[in-house]
């Protein structure tokens, strides 16, 4: 088997088997196939695609490049969720606890933020004290005992993924859809969860900016995980704005709390409770996911989320009395409001001028390795839809940084203001269950 020959292969739009896909990988993982021809590959796979089989396959190299997570010791079907990744997405602080509140295991994987999308992980740890280096032991034990735990992505799993995506970084091939589908499919394959429900993002401030693309992302990664055994469902999410009022890492989980109590916004409530009613289904608690979505909506009003909250907070070390208080999260010293300069109607909410603008402020990093300031953030007040008077405030940065200018420009610029009311954008956008 030669490289140069598989590389021809795909340029002319033949389709790779098993054994050539895990020779690449394989290969490529132990460094036996330079970077230039791995680079060649993806430009032809970014061209000529690949079909659902293939794209399978080269999910299961990638995960058997590395460690696979054994949660057999975990009691019930565990259920996942992933997001694509938006501005001010919370939604896995709001569904864990919600999730668990309905006796069904979330043993859940997260990763850190980079760039202007925030990352479970790092908000998390704006709790004083939270630990999410757990041993598997412990991981386990949490959620067979309080059925939630979250633990930061171990170092060992999918390393075929994690070199391929820096080469796709740099080669112009991230946006295909079977490398983006089984890029993100093989990390929650090889976490080991029975049944993976996604949070696909769609529009200005998400990776996949149409429907047509989203559903098409959906559909590929749907059709991975049933291919490979996992009940998958994909939920398509609106991200022409972001979500909820809160952006930034205790900011977040503020708000977080403030839905669990059943205070929240309700795009971030809706998004929510359909997340967390699909994971409900496919945990077998449910036969439907409008009997899911109101015992859901019950443990919201009732205090049950909340209390699971608390004790996810507890049992990884973390200070409950800030959940009790929020106040006792981390503050930032410099408020600033952004001031609308015309009247009219907010028409768009550019998501991810917003997410550069809180970056700039210290909440999220330009690389892996920049610090980041819990306390930094924006807080919005006026959101799609709503009526603005010239004067008012549009939103507050929130910031320890005495140089904001950049991010004010930033934040102002996002907002677009027309004469007429913009026409509602459904907070779900679409659910797939089939590819």
């Amino acid at each position: 088997m030669h490289m140069l020959d598989l590389i021809d292969k795909k340029k002319k739009g033949k389709r790779l088997s098993k054994e050539e896909i895990y020779y690449i990988v394989q290969g490529y993982t132990e460094g036996a196939i330079p970077d230039y021809q791995i680079s060649a590959l993806l430009m032809a796979i970014y061209f000529q695609g690949m079909d659902a089989e293939e794209t399978r396959m080269l999910t299961m190299a990638m995960v058997e490049s590395g460690d696979q997570i054994d949660l057999s010791a975990i009691e019930g079907v565990k259920v996942d969720k992933h997001s694509t990744g938006g501005v001010g997405d919370k939604v896995s602080l709001v569904v864990i606890p919600l999730v668990a509140s309905l006796g069904i295991p979330v043993a859940k994987m997260s990763g850190r933020g980079l760039g202007h999308t925030g990352g479970t992980i790092d908000k998390l740890e704006s709790i004083e004290g939270f630990d999410i280096s757990l041993s598997m032991e412990k991981f386990i034990e949490n959620v067979n005992t309080n059925k939630m735990a979250i633990v930061g992505q171990t170092g060992d799993l999918t390393p075929a993924d994690k070199k391929l995506y820096a080469l796709r970084d740099v080669t112009a091939t991230v946006d295909s859809i079977p490398l983006i589908a089984s890029s993100i499919m093989s990390k929650k394959i090889a976490s080991g969860s029975d049944a993976i429900v996604l949070d696909v993002k769609v529009g200005n401030g998400a990776f996949m900016k149409t429907l047509d693309d989203a559903r098409a992302l959906a559909k590929a990664m749907v059709s991975i995980g049933r291919g490979l055994g996992r009940d998958t469902v994909a939920v398509l999410t609106n991200m022409n704005e972001p979500l909820g009022k809160e952006v930034g890492n205790a900011n977040e989980v503020r708000e977080a709390i403030k839905t669990l109590k059943g205070e929240g916004m309700q795009d971030l409530v809706n998004v929510s409770v359909t997340i967390a009613g699909h994971m409900a289904v496919l945990g077998g608690a449910f036969d439907s996911i409008e009997v899911a979505e109101k015992a859901i909506r019950e443990n919201m009003k009732n205090g049950k989320a909340l209390e699971m909250l608390k004790t996810l907070v507890k049992i990884q070390g973390g200070n409950v009395s800030q959940i009790e208080n929020p106040d006792l999260l981390p503050t930032a010293k410099i408020s600033v409001p952004v001031i609308a300069k015309k009247k009219g109607f907010v028409h768009e909410i550019k998501a991810e001028e917003i997410g550069t603008s809180a970056m700039l402020l210290g909440a999220g990093r330009e690389t892996k390795e920049d610090v980041i300031d819990y306390a930094a953030g924006i807080t919005l007040h006026k959101k799609v839809g709503d009526e603005v008077t010239e004067g008012d405030v549009l939103c507050t940065l929130l910031t320890n940084r005495e140089n904001y200018q950049d991010a004010y420009d930033k934040a102002q610029e996002a907002y677009d203001i027309a004469d007429e009311r913009p026409e509602h954008i459904p907070f779900i956008l679409d659910v797939i269950t089939e590819a």
